[in-house]
């Protein structure tokens, strides 16, 4: 039996540890532990004129009218018609294709992740390749789409958007044209706004439409610039970052953040953060914005009466070496950042990682929910650290702790910090690895993985890179949360975090060895990778290449090298940061040895791919792991009630709503190439039976 269950084990293993990172680099080490910053050179909130006064915000429940459900980013609906009493009675309503499939030069580049909105009676959405499609939100019957004909050559390391966002001009009537409209970042970096109602480009918006996002950038590289996130639109104001491709060169696009009118799509202001005043709105002539600093590629959250937008930052590049960067980008490489949106001027930052060499940049979208009668943000990290600052000024509502004396290496030891910061509320993250924590399919893998340990550089959490040794990294780049991002249940006062917990195993390469090129030298047409970032990336400018085994895989088998589970899911009390239960996410059920399906019902734990809904009815709905399941799961104990097969991997975020009376939940199946799971289409609702 065990060696069965080792074979279904190994299976997970082979399909599932390549998850995606996306920058590296970071801040100074002067700043005092949990840094948090007061500008006092700052418009106070609410200064802004009354073009961009605060309005009412589209409110959860039948609608899901946000990314994160609310304007808060809660995840949390009050629907509660489906409970853990029904849960197992649901049924399919209807399976919508977007028909957005990999051809070309696309194939195995696919990895959508998409999140629909659900406003009135429709559902609108983006599919992998920026298609804008509204479906009737009870039938699933097509309504119009838009195709912005995105081409294959802008892929970066996938083909993802993980969805839109949607405003309302204040000044528009009901019936004027793009009233409502549809706004969305693309893969080939533009700033696209549609109506609402019939999906017709904005003509008052940019260009017809269009907003061309390389302006100001410089070299135009299809790939190494572009939008996968949904924009924050805050006081009228669309702040939008990008994706700079990872591990590629110093001399990397900016990171600039950029807000623009959501009526006419005119720059309002771009915050560069190694130039605010000169480049503030826009560089000067024949110049471009500061290149290789921090970016932010994933999704921002606004609030709305302050005015502020919270951004949660990566890092400069290049990823694993930092000892050229800036005072400026070490200042704000993965912090959050809280900027006004009204004038892009920054408020406060609190950095998580101090001289950042480890890729360890802020992927989840912040929560904003009041913490003991305070207005609050809840931060989680990708090491698993989840924090809770106070929204107005970035001080810590929850306990701050320091880890000082930090092993600071060969390589640059006077750039690397010799004390970060960590959460001692809560973290996600796990103890330090052991040798007797080494595994394999056979005592044979598990012997060479031993060996490796042995030979590798590993001095816990924040063990510095090296270059004549690897070095263990743990928790990896996927480690913690994502993407995906926390669901926060405000009135039970339960946090729902689903995390990865697995290494990368990684080795600094000299220069005279770098036999990749950066993407602005290869040849066009020439592939631009759907690897893992981090595999053998040139670091183009640095001293060093960098290779990555992300997840720590045996390079014969493929199997990792350490014991599962490799994934889970854990309910933390908000009052008290303890944890209420932690179970494993995901089941051997799609993996086997030599790539045969074992259809194992056991919960190993996979690593896993996005987010989950949770609601007045009691339940936590999530798919995200990579044995395809779609499953719902009881708040209180962490039980599975529910579940059912995907026909393709679920690496996103589910929403729930209601029409006429009736709660849907709903999940994209369109797999990951990343996460090794089958590509689709599908669209999928389930519901109660009718009475």
């Amino acid at each position: 039996m065990m060696r069965l269950i080792s074979s279904a084990l190994i299976a997970l293993l082979v399909g599932a540890l390549s998850l995606h990172a996306q920058q590296a680099q970071s801040p100074d080490p002067a700043t005092p532990p949990a840094t948090v910053e007061q500008s006092d050179q700052l418009p106070p909130s609410g200064a802004a004129d009354d073009d961009r006064a605060a309005r009412p915000q589209r409110e959860v429940g039948a609608d899901w009218p946000f990314w994160g459900g609310d304007a808060q980013a809660t995840r949390y609906s009050p629907l509660n018609q489906i409970t853990p009493e029904n849960v197992a009675q649901l049924e399919e309503v209807f399976t919508f294709h977007t028909g957005d499939l990999p051809e070309g030069t696309a194939e195995g580049k696919y990895s959508p992740e998409v999140t629909p909105l659900k406003i009135g009676d429709d559902l609108v959405m983006c599919s992998a390749m920026n298609i804008l499609i509204s479906v009737d939100a009870a039938t699933g019957e097509e309504n119009w789409r838009y195709d912005p004909g995105v081409p294959n050559e802008a892929i970066p390391y996938g083909a993802t958007c993980r969805g839109v966002s949607v405003y309302t001009d204040p000044d528009a009537g009901d019936d004027d044209p793009c009233a409502t409209r549809v706004i969305q970042g693309t893969l080939d970096a533009k700033l696209i706004a549609v109506d609402l109602a019939t999906g017709s480009p904005c003509e008052g918006f940019g260009e017809n439409g269009t907003v061309d996002l390389w302006q100001g950038i410089g070299e135009r590289v299809p790939g190494w610039y572009a939008v996968t996130a949904p924009p924050a639109i805050v006081r009228g104001v669309i702040v939008t970052g990008a994706q700079v491709k990872d591990g590629q060169a110093e001399d990397a696009p900016s990171g600039v953040i950029r807000g623009y009118d959501a009526v006419t799509g005119e720059l309002a202001w771009a915050w560069d953060l190694a130039a605010p005043e000169q480049n503030r709105n826009g560089p000067p002539e024949g110049e471009v914005y500061t290149r290789g600093t921090p970016n932010m590629w994933t999704t921002a959250v606004a609030d709305e009466e302050l005015g502020y937008v919270y951004l949660p930052m990566g890092n400069s590049s290049v990823d694993y070496y930092g000892s050229n960067r800036s005072d400026a980008e070490s200042e704000y490489a993965s912090s959050l950042v809280a900027l006004d949106a009204t004038t892009g001027e920054p408020v406060w930052h609190f950095q998580t990682v101090r001289h950042d060499v480890w890729d360890y940049d802020l992927g989840s979208q912040a929560t904003l929910l009041d913490y003991e009668g305070t207005p609050a943000v809840l931060l989680p990290s990708k090491q698993g650290d989840i924090y809770i600052l106070n929204r107005e000024t970035g001080a810590p509502l929850t306990p701050v702790g320091e880890l000082t004396d930090l092993p600071k290496g060969e390589v640059e030891p006077d750039f690397i910090s010799d004390t970060q910061p960590v959460s001692e509320w809560h973290t996600l993250r796990k103890p330090r690895l052991e040798e007797k924590d080494m595994w394999g399919f056979t005592p044979i893998d598990q012997l060479w993985c031993r060996i490796q340990y042995q030979r590798a550089n590993y001095d816990g959490f924040f063990t510095p890179p090296s270059t004549e040794r690897p070095w263990i990294q743990y928790p990896g780049y996927n480690g913690g949360s994502d993407w995906g991002s926390v669901a926060v249940d405000t009135d039970r006062g339960i946090i729902v975090a689903n995390y990865n917990d697995v290494p990368n195993y990684n080795r600094l390469v000299p220069r005279d060895e770098v036999t990749s090129q950066p993407i602005n030298e290869q040849q066009a047409g020439g592939k631009t990778g759907a690897k893992a970032e981090g595999a053998a990336d040139p670091q183009a400018g640095s001293p060093y290449g960098i290779n990555v085994n992300a997840g720590w895989r045996n390079d014969v088998t493929g199997v990792p090298c350490t014991r599962p589970p490799y994934g889970g899911i854990r309910a933390i009390d908000l009052a008290t940061g303890k944890t209420l239960w932690d179970r494993p996410l995901g089941t051997a059920r799609r993996n086997g040895p030599f790539g045969i399906p074992s259809m194992l019902p056991f919960d190993i734990g996979t690593p896993n791919n996005g987010g989950s809904v949770v609601t007045a009815g009691g339940l936590v709905f999530i798919a995200a792991a990579t044995d395809n399941l779609f499953r719902a799961i009881d708040i209180e104990t962490g039980e599975t009630l529910w579940s059912t097969v995907l026909p393709a991997g679920g690496q996103a975020n589910p929403i729930t709503y209601e029409v006429d009376g009736r709660q849907y939940v709903m999940v994209t199946a369109m797999g990951h190439h990343f996460m090794e799971t089958p590509v689709g289409d599908e669209v999928i609702a389930w519901a109660l039976p009718k009475q």
